[in-house]
């Protein structure tokens, strides 16, 4: 299975990279797509090249789909909004996160579900939709990390937790 990070001219390249990081270290297939292909230029002001043309992937070979946030007009289309929803009927996880939340509601996945935007939280995990606010990227990656099952074991994820979360030290951790 792929797992796909849209990713688009001024995309906040900070809020996935953690996720994207621990899904590479799992071995995982991981496919950085725009709309077009193209390389992109981050809020971040690096230029990253895209692995493909979001519509170039096969819909059955996508395990999980990630929206970062930016200025989501750049990607404002029906195209990705159908390519979404059917995403969703299939049971696909899709994550969103700061403004990509934003374009997951326009797609009109988030009915029904409970998100950032229907309840005060810093991260929502409902129906195989995973939410969060912008500050909270360390527990979005965490959450899909959970979700896609990346940790091998309990000592793992309390490991990843208490690194990335908690600023825990190796030696800490062992102690």
């Amino acid at each position: 299975m792929k797992n796909i990070f849209v990713i688009y001219d001024t995309s906040c390249f900070y809020e996935i990279v953690i996720l994207n990081y621990f899904m590479s270290v799992s071995g995982w297939d991981v496919l950085l797509c725009s709309l077009d292909g193209k390389a992109v230029r981050t809020m971040e002001g690096y230029l990253v090249n895209a692995d493909a043309a979001l519509g170039d992937i096969r819909r059955e070979e996508i395990g999980s789909l990630i929206v970062p946030g930016g200025d989501i007009s750049k990607i404002d289309r029906e195209e990705l909004y159908v390519f979404l929803r059917e995403l969703k009927e299939r049971g696909v996880l899709i994550g969103g996160i700061c403004a990509g939340v934003d374009l997951l509601e326009k797609a009109g996945i988030l009915e029904g579900v409970k998100t950032t935007h229907s309840a005060d939280l810093d991260i929502a995990n409902d129906h195989k939709v995973i939410t969060a606010r912008g500050n909270a990227y360390v527990d979005f990656a965490i959450e899909v990390g959970k979700e896609l099952g990346l940790f091998t074991d309990e000592a793992d994820l309390n490991e990843t937790v208490n690194f990335w979360k908690y600023h825990q030290r190796a030696e800490e951790i062992d102690a």
